[in-house]
C-alpha cells in the first residue's frame, strides 16, 4: 500500500481541539446574538456558521485530505453560495 491508499488518521489530541474551538465558536454565536450591531448582526452570525462548518468539513468529514479536484469543488460551491446569499440580501434590501 503506498502513502495515497493509507488510511489518514487524524489524533485525538487535533479532534479534541477542533472541538474545543467549535464549542468556543458556539459560545461567541449565543453571545453575539444578545448583541445589538445593526446590519451587522447577520453578517457576524454568517461569519461564524460558515467557520464552524469549515472546521468540521475540514476535520470530521476529512476534506483536508481529500484530492485536489474535490478541493476545488468545495471552494467553488462555496463562493456560488455567498454570490446567492449577496444577492438576496441586495434585493431585500432595495425593495
Amino acid at each position: 500500500m503506498n502513502q495515497k491508499q493509507q488510511a489518514h488518521g487524524i489524533s485525538y489530541g487535533t479532534l479534541l481541539s477542533v472541538l474545543t474551538t467549535l464549542l468556543a465558536l458556539t459560545a461567541i454565536t449565543v453571545y453575539a446574538s444578545q448583541i445589538d450591531m445593526g446590519a451587522l448582526n447577520i453578517w457576524v452570525a454568517l461569519l461564524i456558521a460558515s467557520t464552524k462548518a469549515s472546521l468540521v468539513l475540514m476535520f470530521f468529514m476529512h476534506l483536508r485530505y481529500e484530492s485536489g479536484l474535490l478541493k476545488y469543488t468545495f471552494t467553488i460551491t462555496v463562493f456560488t453560495l455567498a454570490i446567492i446569499i449577496g444577492l438576496t440580501f441586495w434585493d431585500v434590501a432595495f425593495r
